[in-house]
């Protein structure tokens, strides 16, 4: 009886292995790549996939985009500076039987092949370009990986180049660089400042002399116009009193006027002139007299 279930026991568990041999649950960005009897027979999945035991052997393949981290390579540019890149490849497996069975580890093959690229991209590069050029660089990698791993069923996505350092002479000398622009434009910003204060200054002082000017010409109209108006006023008093006086004069006969003139010969004789001249009208007026006194004697 012991005999007897220590068998099944074991029969239980070479089953339990074979189903899982045969059985294999396949997720959505998966493949598995089927071998029978060493020959490739393509790719199954996702889903649930029978394999035959003891004949079939699969290889899971991924078809996610991943990453491959490059660390710091060294490389002589164009003009004979030593600089130190690392970098990131990213890529997607597009043919799952070609990337098992043209390569045999992929990762380790890329980052090789990534090695010797980077030092090929940066050997035809100056310095100057190698700082200043980093997007043209991580497409020149991405180009020449991409015609490498196309014979491996992988696509390179993108590269993107994390750092870049330059010899230490370089690094001194760009500190300096830095150090230089900052005190640059912080003279610039100064002097910036100091020209806006004086545009502000001028503005004010061309406001206040415009509003001066304003003020002095509202200031000379107004007392023009004073004077204007105050001889107006006068000369309309003038009129008014020419006016009344010859209303008056209308009211005066001749008699009236006649002692009017008597008294102006008068104090024409008590003056000390030898020599007067008369007007015709006032010999008229004398012949008028005289003859009003005779007809007053008579």
């Amino acid at each position: 009886m012991t005999g007897s279930a220590i068998g099944l026991g074991i029969v239980l568990i070479l089953a339990i292995i074979l189903l899982a041999n045969t059985l294999k649950i396949v997720r959505e960005y998966e493949r598995l790549v089927v071998f029978r009897l060493g020959r490739s027979i393509g790719t199954k999945g996702p889903g649930v996939v029978i394999l035959i035991p003891l004949v079939d052997r699969a290889v899971s393949v991924d078809l996610r985009e991943l990453y491959l981290e490059i660390p710091h390579q060294a490389g002589i540019t164009k003009d004979n500076a030593t600089i130190s890149i690392d970098f990131i490849v990213f890529y997607k497996v597009v043919d799952a039987v070609m990337s098992v069975v043209e390569v045999q580890y992929f990762a380790g093959a890329a980052q090789n092949i990534s090695a010797t690229t980077l030092r090929s991209v940066v050997g035809d590069m100056t310095l100057d370009d190698v700082l200043a050029e980093r997007e043209k660089m991580n497409e020149v990698l991405r180009i020449k990986l991409d015609e490498i791993t196309e014979r491996w069923g992988v696509k390179v996505t993108n590269v993107e180049i994390r750092e870049i350092i330059p010899p230490p002479m370089v690094q001194d000398a760009m500190t300096r660089q830095m150090s230089a622009e900052r005190t640059r434009r912080a003279v610039v910003t100064e002097a910036e400042g100091a020209k806006q204060a004086a545009i502000t200054v001028a503005e004010g002082n061309k406001q206040s002399a415009i509003l001066n000017a304003e003020g002095n010409r509202q200031s000379f109209v107004l007392d023009a116009e004073g004077r204007r108006q105050a001889a107006i006023l006068a000369a309309e008093g003038y009129a008014l009193a020419l006016k009344t006086v010859f209303e008056t004069a209308k009211d005066i006969d001749a008699n009236t006027m006649s002692l009017q003139y008597l008294e102006a010969l008068k104090e024409l004789g008590a003056s000390p002139s030898t020599k007067f001249v008369i007007p015709t009208e006032l010999t008229s007026l004398i012949t008028n007299i005289t003859g009003q006194a005779g007809k007053a004697f008579k």
